[in-house]
């Protein structure tokens, strides 16, 4: 069954619950330190007041008992700056006092309802049925006519305000939802040749995208870099010193080494490594050749060297399509930005590209790097889709 998107909804003067995900990073002091994901939501927020919607914004930030565990106050404020509409804000979710903010929005306005974490259901797993009987879903559909998700970076989760809604009212995907959709599911139709660039730290999603991509044929190359490349050197062989390879086996990805171990046997041609990598030395970087490692004493492996960046930008060059997902190396350390900057600037130049969200959206802005064609909102999600592992929420849709 197809999904119907902001272009089946008749908006006017009805009253549209819209899921969106604004969890931000915060300042010390409390205040918004990026508003990325929010303006991300500003296309289908403006295109639902234009049309006179009243507009309810359902949202969470951060997790119950982090640091970043805030009311929606101050992402109301910024979305009043944003949007060419009043946006108020309400400190209930679901009770009386949310139910009355909706029913006296005028056509043309937004109210953010306070942060949905506040409450335990919504940091729960349900099935969507069960959602649908949740305080939250119970509460609030009654003040709604429809329902609209846009929150892409939380369709993999399962929650009530995700997939209980559906179950209850007339749903429709946002057009955040609608282009990561036909983004990261139609890379099988971009052109050929198509490179897959995986990195990051959360090696078990990288290493499967990669045997994904690769097993069913959809990457013609994939360029290996983050702590996956150090994992798939592992498996080589290489002797990564004590700090890289503790970390490795710290976060238990010690399985890891035995799946890339495989991969490189199936896919050997198609599969890039590293051939020189860098480590602090004297406070400074230092760029070592593979066949030189272990490096010194505690020095860490924390991006790769620079013949690698050639080495890979070379191969991009000779592109297609290009998928990025995950950064090479600890990019918020300057010694250690020159990979991350190296390889994502050659992917940008590449004639087709999509970047998978996270720290590599993260990474996209930190360096200012443009002309990419999709950047993902999402990091999850974005992993769930391009492995066609189950998005609940976009099964609620349906």
């Amino acid at each position: 069954m197809a999904i119907r998107t902001l272009d089946d909804l008749a908006a006017a003067n009805r009253a549209i619950g819209v899921r969106v995900d604004i969890n931000s990073p915060l300042t010390a002091a409390g205040g918004l330190a990026d508003d990325a994901r929010l303006r991300a939501h500003v296309d289908t927020l403006a295109e639902l007041l234009a049309a006179d919607a009243r507009v309810a914004v359902l949202a969470h930030q951060g997790r119950p008992g982090g640091d970043e565990f805030a009311r929606l106050e101050r992402h109301a404020d910024r979305l009043d700056a944003l949007l060419d509409a009043p946006v108020s804000y309400c400190d209930a979710t679901f009770s009386t006092g949310a139910r009355d903010a909706v029913a006296d929005l005028a056509p043309g306005e937004a109210v953010v309802l306070e942060n949905t974490r506040f409450y335990s259901e919504e940091y729960m797993t349900f099935a969507p049925e069960r959602a649908a009987d949740t305080a939250l879903v119970d509460g609030l559909a009654p003040a709604l006519d429809a329902y609209v998700n846009d929150a892409f970076a939380a369709a993999h989760r399962s929650q009530p305000s995700l997939v209980g809604f559906p179950e209850v009212l007339p749903s429709y995907a946002g057009r955040v939802m609608e282009a990561e959709l036909d983004a990261l599911s139609g890379v099988a139709d971009t052109p050929t040749p198509r490179t897959y660039v995986v990195g990051g730290a959360k090696v078990p999603d990288s290493v499967e995208v990669a045997a994904h991509a690769l097993s069913h044929g959809l990457a013609d190359n994939v360029l290996v870099t983050g702590v996956v490349a150090n994992v798939f050197l592992a498996a080589t062989g290489v002797d990564l010193g004590r700090a890289s390879t503790d970390f490795i086996h710290e976060r238990d990805y010690g399985t890891e080494i035995a799946r890339a171990a495989d991969l490189l046997a199936a896919h050997n041609d198609a599969l890039h490594l590293p051939v020189d990598v860098a480590v602090e030395r004297d406070g400074a970087r230092c760029e070592l050749s593979t066949d030189a490692l272990p490096p010194a004493g505690d020095e860490a492996v924390c991006d790769i060297g620079s013949d690698t960046v050639d080495a890979y930008a070379d191969v991009l060059a000779d592109s297609e399509t290009v998928v990025v997902n995950g950064p090479a190396g600890v990019f918020e350390d300057d010694l250690f930005a020159d990979g991350t900057r190296g390889v994502f600037g050659a992917a940008s130049e590449v004639e087709h590209s999509i970047v998978g969200g996270g720290d590599t959206a993260a990474a996209i802005r930190r360096f200012d790097i443009t002309g990419f064609d999709h950047v993902s909102t999402g990091g999850g999600a974005a992993i769930n889709l391009l492995t066609d592992a189950d998005l609940p929420a976009v099964a609620a849709l349906r």
